[in-house]
């Protein structure tokens, strides 16, 4: 019905970038939040940075002042901008959406596949 599909992750040295894109595609009547998450092993997700539509944004304490969020709401897709990278912020990321599908039924989440992101010392 909805597919989320990441791309961006990959290999940085502390204090560079990466830029993280999600692409929601099919059958979609609107798009609530788009964010992201990331996971380590043995712990738990945690939120990162999410927009909610008509609302606003919001990050994660660790992540503020580094980390940007955006979207392209004609593309459905969202970015979420790395800077000053930290071998902290290596993680499996995961894109997360809230969407209302054509067939007129509630809002219902949704997940990407997850892109990988490490940071090197």
């Amino acid at each position: 019905q909805v597919q989320l599909v990441e791309s961006g992750g990959g290999l940085v040295q502390s204090g560079g970038s990466l830029r993280l894109s999600c692409a929601a595609s099919g059958s979609i009547a609107s798009i609530h939040v788009m964010g992201w998450y990331r996971q380590v092993p043995e712990k738990q997700r945690e939120l990162v940075a999410v927009s909610v539509s008509g609302v606003g944004t919001n990050y994660a304490d660790s992540v503020k002042g580094r980390f940007t969020i955006s979207s392209d709401v004609a593309k459905n897709t969202v970015y979420l901008q790395m800077n000053s990278l930290k071998p902290a912020d290596t993680a499996v990321y995961y894109c997360y959406a809230v969407v209302t599908i054509n067939n007129g039924g509630p809002p219902a989440p949704y997940w990407g596949q997850g892109t990988q992101v490490t940071v090197s010392s």
